[in-house]
């Protein structure tokens, strides 16, 4: 982008014209980025399962439930053990969506971005917040 910090340089006409138009393409390239941005994160899904393969969730951007498959070794619990393997995969489920949202953040508008930075926070605070996966009764060990 041209300098416009002299005076004399802002007050020529050809000097401005050539901010405004520098101006106005960084504007635009940081709006397609952003919509780059907003695109893949729309996208955006995640699955994981739990540590003992009983469960296994996928999830949207957003953390919500979009697919639950149980396997036939669930029989072998009780409801509670079931109930606290999935609560687990959607735990992992959201915590690796908050990391890949981070870094698609970070990969369409660039590890400096303000813009990037605030989007990543408040994904993964909407992510990995306390009360997105509570606890299943007794699930302390």
């Amino acid at each position: 982008m041209p300098d416009v910090s002299d005076t004399a340089e802002f007050l020529d006409p050809d000097a401005s014209r050539a901010y405004l138009r520098s101006w106005k393409q960084d504007v635009e390239a940081t709006a397609a980025r952003a919509q780059a941005m907003a695109e893949q994160l729309q996208r955006l899904r995640t699955t994981a399962t739990d540590d003992n393969g009983l469960a296994e969730v996928t999830i949207d951007s957003s953390g919500v439930l979009l697919d639950l498959k149980l396997t036939d070794r669930i029989h072998r619990y009780g409801p509670d053990a079931v109930a606290r393997a999935v609560m687990s995969a959607l735990r992992e489920a959201r915590q690796t969506a908050a990391r890949r949202a981070h870094d698609i953040a970070v990969e369409t508008m660039g590890a400096d971005s303000l813009s990037a930075r605030t989007t990543a926070e408040r994904m993964r605070q909407q992510l990995e917040r306390p009360d997105s996966a509570p606890e299943a009764p007794g699930d302390r060990g």
